[in-house]
């Protein structure tokens, strides 16, 4: 089968389109023919090394996670699944990958394609729709009512976390760039910051929460607006302690991330308020749940640009610019 692969660690120039053989799959995972696939920045980050510390692959090693398709064999400890669904999920921090023409994915991994969307849509909802879910249900526990900071509200995660929150009840702050006002208030924003002209954290206040998607200044930034008692997840770090914990490292690498989320830390403790670095999980489970909010149209993916398979880098390059409005997606299958 044809697969993008990465052959060693640098840039995303090291990515190239191999025929590999088709994965054999473990007796609690199914064989899924990949009709599309979701683009995510963590497949453009990886390449460069940026998540080697934490994420163990054996090169050369397909990349990666989301994905949609029908089923075309199950392990013999398979019973959610038969032959020929239409699936969607993730195996990101999993073995294998999705850019391909077939993934193996565990059973616990994978969900039923909500019936009312294409492939191609159901492919961009995975590591967005998961990464919303668990900050929010689990890390945050957004309540009705509450306020919650999601910054770049056209991009990826912004375009789907928005969404989300508004199904919770609550109400979102976010920032765009001039052209994309319309959008985030269409998808359910209440205040919105164009940061060509303002910048968020002299006009927004007393926020619950914030789901980071930026680093540095921007994080800092980020923190002042969270009143006594919020909370602020980073999707991009840095990694703290909990996390390195969480994942078994040792003690060097635990020290490590003290040390590198040390700043923040303070800063959120001056806040009264507390960080926390979240790495998303796969979870086919979650998948259903979020699938029948696609199903009752309560959220809708937002999808910029599809690509097929052999302009892959292209697509990376193009999501890499930070101008997508939406996922970009990877289409194996017309």
């Amino acid at each position: 089968m044809k697969a993008l692969t990465l052959q060693r660690y640098g840039s995303i120039d090291h990515l190239s389109l191999a025929e590999i053989a088709r994965p054999a799959i473990k007796p609690d995972e199914i064989l899924v023919k990949v009709h599309a696939a979701g683009i995510n920045p963590i497949d453009y980050m990886i390449p460069k090394g940026m998540f080697k510390p934490i994420m163990k692959l054996t090169l050369p090693a397909t990349m990666g996670s989301d994905f949609a398709g029908v089923v075309v064999e199950i392990g013999n400890r398979v019973r959610r699944f038969k032959v020929g669904d239409a699936v969607y999920g993730s195996v990101f921090d999993l073995d294998g990958g999705s850019f391909a023409e077939f993934v193996a994915a565990p059973e616990r991994a994978v969900a039923l394609k909500p019936l009312n969307l294409s492939f191609v849509q159901a492919a961009a909802v995975p590591m967005v729709g998961l990464t919303a879910w668990q900050a929010f249900k689990e890390i945050i526990q957004l309540k009705a009512g509450q306020k919650v900071f999601i910054p770049a509200g056209a991009g990826g995660i912004g375009t789907f976390a928005i969404q989300l929150a508004k199904q919770l009840g609550a109400s979102v702050g976010t920032t765009t760039s001039t052209g994309n006002v319309a959008l985030v208030r269409g998808l359910g924003a209440d205040e919105v910051v164009d940061y060509k002209t303002q910048e968020f954290d002299q006009v927004l206040k007393d926020y619950d929460a914030v789901l980071a998607t930026m680093r540095g200044d921007g994080l800092s930034k980020a923190l002042r607006i969270v009143r006594p008692g919020g909370k602020a997840v980073s999707l991009v770090g840095p990694p703290d302690s909990k996390f390195a914990e969480r994942r078994g490292m040792n003690v060097v690498m635990r020290l490590v991330f003290t040390l590198l989320s040390s700043k923040i830390r303070r800063l959120a403790k001056r806040r009264a308020a507390t960080y926390d670095f979240m790495f998303v999980r796969a979870d086919g489970a979650q998948l259903g749940q979020i699938g029948e909010l696609l199903e009752a149209g309560r959220i809708r993916p937002v999808i910029d640009r599809v690509y097929p398979l052999a302009q892959a880098h292209e697509a990376l390059r193009y999501l890499e610019q930070g101008r997508a409005k939406g996922k970009v997606v990877l289409q194996m299958v017309a």
